[in-house]
């Protein structure tokens, strides 16, 4: 009985090392076999310690950089403008609202608003509407200059 009975756990002892080696095997094969991303991924959905898409986060800076900033979060990708005029037209004024809502570039990952303000005089600014197309238009800037950063990253 006792030859019987030690059969069975001689060989679910062999079956679990056998079990454990093939595991430890698959591992380390794992392992080798992996390759990294291609740089053109990487390139894609860039994403440094800034926590949001590098090339739309410089797109955006680089694009209002004639702009006062107002603030700026990487982490949350945010930038807001304060007021500005143009020199050729004082009499109006634009405050610019960016938003990055993911990492990767798209285009739906960019919000672009925008305040636009005419004077009345004697100092007092009142609201005026914008036109979507001025929108739309910072938007296009912002997403072409991301694109073009992303080809030269990739390009160099």
């Amino acid at each position: 009985m006792n030859i019987v009975s030690s059969k069975p756990r001689t060989h679910f002892a062999r079956r679990a090392g056998q079990a454990l080696l093939v595991a430890a095997a698959l591992a380390s094969l794992g392992a080798c076999g992996k390759k990294e991303r291609p740089k053109a991924d990487i390139a894609a959905a860039k994403v440094t310690t800034i926590g949001v898409n590098a090339y739309l986060w410089k797109a955006s800076l680089e694009t209002l950089s004639f702009m006062p900033l107002l603030q700026t979060d990487s982490a949350g990708g945010v930038i807001v403008t304060d007021w500005y005029a143009n020199p050729r037209n004082p009499a109006e004024r634009m405050k610019v609202s960016v938003t990055i809502l993911d990492q990767d570039l798209r285009a739906d990952a960019l919000r672009v608003a925008a305040s636009r303000q005419v004077a009345v005089g004697g100092g007092t600014w009142v609201e005026a509407p914008i036109e979507a197309a001025t929108i739309q238009k910072l938007e296009d800037i912002i997403l072409t200059k991301a694109r073009e950063l992303r080809r030269s990253a990739i390009a160099g």
